[in-house]
């Protein structure tokens, strides 16, 4: 494997943009992209190859997305639970309706195409990546975005928005 300096050079703007696609919080993003990399170190010896090195970092990223999300959701107390998620620091600047309307709908679809569409249109992952990332095939990442964005611009219900 590469010498990890150099890893972190070619690949951390890849992994903090896909952590940012699933956040939404830059602060956040960037800590767990650090964390992704100490992570990658400590387990460096367990990278097969069998992937290219850019998914293995993602697939780190996510499980630590992951694990942040249960940590969060154990410390939450109950009556903080039910209240509404506070904006992000990017949502408050987005002053435009239609792209707030764009992003509500785009988090209101069903997994797996709201992941497809977060990591496509906000991560900048290329189809092939995204497949790779979780488990299927480009042509699948390809067909679950059209039918994601299919889904968007009809709401769901066959109607034109």
């Amino acid at each position: 494997m590469e010498e990890m300096d150099s890893v972190y050079r070619r690949h951390a703007q890849t992994v903090y943009k896909f952590l940012l696609a699933q956040c939404h919080d830059p602060d956040l993003a960037e800590e767990l992209t650090q964390e992704t990399f100490c992570q990658a170190v400590r387990s460096v010896d367990r990278f097969d190859g069998r992937c290219r090195i850019s998914t293995w970092l993602c697939q780190i990223a996510r499980h630590l997305w992951y694990a942040h999300l249960r940590r969060r959701d154990r410390e939450l107390p109950l009556e903080d639970a039910a209240l509404p998620a506070v904006p992000s620091a990017e949502e408050a600047h987005l002053a435009d309706q239609d792209r707030m309307d764009l992003l509500r709908r785009i988090h209101a679809l069903p997994e797996p195409g709201r992941e497809v569409v977060y990591l496509r249109a906000f991560g900048s992952l290329s189809f092939r990546e995204i497949g790779e990332l979780l488990g299927r095939t480009e042509a699948w990442a390809r067909v679950t975005f059209y039918r994601s964005k299919e889904q968007l611009k009809t709401g769901g219900d066959g109607h034109e928005k």
